[in-house]
């Protein structure tokens, strides 16, 4: 799986965010399930083909840990975001989006819906 590095151009991040970059079936499926834990510098990004809601939508079955969840549109801007609490079903976006976002909770702050995000091969 690629790794990107994740930035806010609107408000640049005070340290780091590098994420998987999970655009197969299977990796998106499993996630983050099944981890023990997860970095304040780690994520994943889960890509769609297209625009949805249904589509950018996320099960927290097989989780260990809370989850900041920030879906952006096809633009890479933010258009909703959500702490995901470990075992709790299914979340959406109140916006069809392209991208999804999982990283810790503590960098929840870091996002606001309209924020301009890039994504970087690392």
């Amino acid at each position: 799986m690629r790794q990107v590095t994740i930035h806010n151009r609107t408000r640049p991040f005070q340290s780091p965010l590098t994420a998987g970059f999970a655009d197969g079936f299977f990796a998106k499926l499993r996630g983050l399930a099944f981890r023990r834990r997860l970095a304040a510098g780690e994520g994943l990004v889960l890509a769609e083909p297209a625009e949805s809601r249904a589509g950018a939508s996320i099960h927290m079955l097989g989780m260990a840990f809370d989850l900041c969840v920030v879906w952006l549109d096809s633009d890479l801007q933010v258009v909703d975001l959500k702490i995901a609490r470990r075992w709790r079903s299914v979340l959406l976006p109140a916006k069809p989006a392209r991208y999804v976002i999982e990283c810790a909770p503590s960098r929840y702050a870091e996002f606001q819906i309209g924020d301009q995000l890039a994504f970087e091969d690392s």
